[in-house]
């Protein structure tokens, strides 16, 4: 080999890394730096959660050691976990069932028909997405006690729905609008009505825009913390967030069956993202180009 060569070979190499960082490291770096970013508060709650000795120090420890799963069998039993978990659930799938229905109808007539004061509603719908709900909160709770909705799964269910819905229906009209219309118009043609027309041949196509609506209306109740503190005032019938609360006492705090707890509360929603993610980010592109 040549000294002409062994010059040449680390210029060479030089240049096939750079080719490798312009095709793929300007994009793969960051995502890595970002993943790794929003992985550590994650592996701090696991570790801190497994850790055995920290209960009320929370000092945290890079490796769990020593290694223990107490902390998740405590949460269930000293702290009636499982009571919130359950609450949770029945929340936030009820305001899912109540919310995909209503804004399905309400993004078809929004996106199909033309009516006067079809922009203004649809501006007073993003107008809402402004409002904070606790500025709201003090009428909501006379509201509610008067109607006697207060300690009950109905009224959060209610609440939650109300909050939820004006996105749900934006979005749903942005789905309806990527529908072709002809689908429609050719199924009334061979007798069907509308109603039955949008049943059977819109309705098959809105199943991705269904799917992100009813999984943003799940989370949106599964994370809610105000309308749970303010409207409940029944231990037993606190969602999670509020629940979460009590692992916080006056001189005390046990940090690890926290950790332990705020792992569980988030592994469904991740289940059902894992899950869903195809529909959801068809749902998504599809509401997002039409509308």
């Amino acid at each position: 080999m040549s000294i002409h060569d062994a010059t040449l070979a680390p210029s060479s190499r030089m240049r096939t890394l750079k080719r490798l960082w312009d095709r793929g490291g300007l994009l793969w770096g960051p995502l890595a730096i970002y993943t790794i970013f929003t992985l550590i508060p994650f592996y701090s709650l696991a570790s801190l959660s497994t850790t055995s000795g920290v209960s009320s120090t929370g000092a945290f420890s890079f490796l769990p050691s020593p290694f223990t799963w107490q902390h998740f069998v405590d949460v269930f039993t000293q702290y009636g976990f499982g009571i919130y978990l359950k609450n949770s659930f029945i929340v936030a799938l009820g305001t899912a069932i109540v919310v995909i229905p209503i804004a399905i109808l309400t993004g078809y007539a929004l996106s199909r028909f033309r009516f006067r004061g079809n922009n203004g509603f649809m501006l007073v719908l993003l107008m809402t997405q402004f409002i904070p709900p606790a500025l709201m909160i003090i009428p909501l709770f006379v509201t509610f006690r008067w109607l006697g909705l207060l300690n009950t799964y109905q009224g959060l269910i209610i609440i939650n729905a109300v909050f939820q819905l004006p996105l749900a229906a934006i979005m749903m009209r942005g789905f309806v609008s990527s529908a072709p219309i002809e689908l429609e118009e050719a199924g009334m043609v061979d007798g069907c009505s509308r109603f039955g027309s949008v049943l059977r041949l819109v309705l098959p196509l809105l199943r991705p825009g269904i799917v992100a609506v009813g999984s943003f209306a799940f989370v949106g109740a599964w994370d809610n913390f105000l309308f749970g503190l303010f409207l409940v005032n029944n231990q037993n019938l606190y969602p999670l967030p509020v629940g979460l609360g009590y692992f916080l006492s006056e001189f005390n705090v046990d940090f690890s069956a926290l950790a332990a707890a705020a792992l569980i509360a988030i592994i469904p929603v991740v289940i059902i993202f894992a899950f869903i993610q195809r529909h959801l980010v068809g749902g998504l592109s599809a509401g997002a180009v039409k509308g």
